[in-house]
Formats: structure tokens, sequence, C-alpha cells
């Protein structure tokens, strides 16, 4: 019965993540031909990382973030306030992608500060929720909100400096 549990529990933790990978690798196909473009074109705050680090920044936050919903998820889909927190989740999933295709693929700045502003939003409710139904899981985001923050915050500078 112990190891049918844990063995559910891995495997819907492992089904978000791969979930979650999914959207990142999708998300880097938007980015790909601008960050060799588009991208360095820009004027940057001072605060930019190097291009290097996104990669591998991305994949330790939706690996983060694919165990936090797996972690939620096990708690039983059936229960209001789990189908709650994985709405909010998927939501700002989708809102995650979306920024990478209008910043990246379509160039669109302000749009992009837009979607990154309601993603920050978003995820707040998504870390409430979280942590209503599985603190520990809510900790796992916390790295993906400074980030965004952060993110968003480079989003606004280089809209105000362009």
């Amino acid at each position: 019965m112990l190891s049918t549990m844990i063995t559910q529990r891995a495997i819907r933790i492992l089904i978000m993540i791969t979930i979650c990978l999914i959207v990142g690798f999708l998300s880097a196909i938007a980015t790909q031909s601008s960050v060799s473009t588009w991208y360095p074109t820009l004027t940057k705050p001072v605060f930019t990382p190097p291009n290097w680090l996104f990669a591998p920044v991305w994949t330790v936050l939706y690996i983060l973030m694919g165990t936090a919903a797996g972690m939620v998820w096990n708690k039983g889909y059936y229960h209001k306030w789990v189908k709650t927190a994985l709405y909010h989740f998927g939501f700002q999933l989708i809102l995650n992608a979306s920024w990478s295709i209008l910043f990246f693929g379509m160039h669109l700045v302000v749009p992009a500060l837009l979607i990154i502003i309601s993603l920050f939003i978003l995820l707040l409710f998504t870390f409430k929720w979280f942590k209503v139904v599985k603190p520990e899981a809510a900790y796992l985001l916390l790295p993906y909100l400074i980030w965004v923050a952060y993110a968003t915050a480079l989003n606004f500078e280089i809209w105000r400096l362009n």
C-alpha cells in the first residue's frame, strides 16, 4: 500500500515536471532565433544576466514547478482546493509561455510586460493556493516567484530604455 502511494506520487510529479519542461521547450523555440538577432540589438539594463544563464535557470525552475504541482496533485484532485491550486498553476503556465512568444517571438515588449505582470500576480495566487494545500509545494515556487519578479523588472527596463 505504501509503495503504491509513493509510486503514484512519483508518477504525478514526473508528469507535472514533463509538462513544465515541454512548456519550457516550446518557449525556447520561440526564443531561439531572437536571442542571436533581435535581443542583442536592444539596450538592456546593467542587471541583465548573461544569455547562457537563462537555460539552466529555467530548467531548474521548471523542475521545481513540476515537483510542486505534482505534490499538490497528489493531495487528491477531487478536493476543491487542489483543483483551484492546479487551475491557477495551469493558467500561470500558459501566461509563462505566452510571455516568451510575445517578447522573443513577436518582439512585442509592452504586451509582454503586461503578460509578465499578470503572470506575477497569478503566481502569487498560485503560491497562496499551493500553501493551503501543501506548504512545502508552495515554498518550491519561491525561486520562480523571485525570478519572475526579476524578469518583470528586466522587461520593464528594456521597454523604458528602448
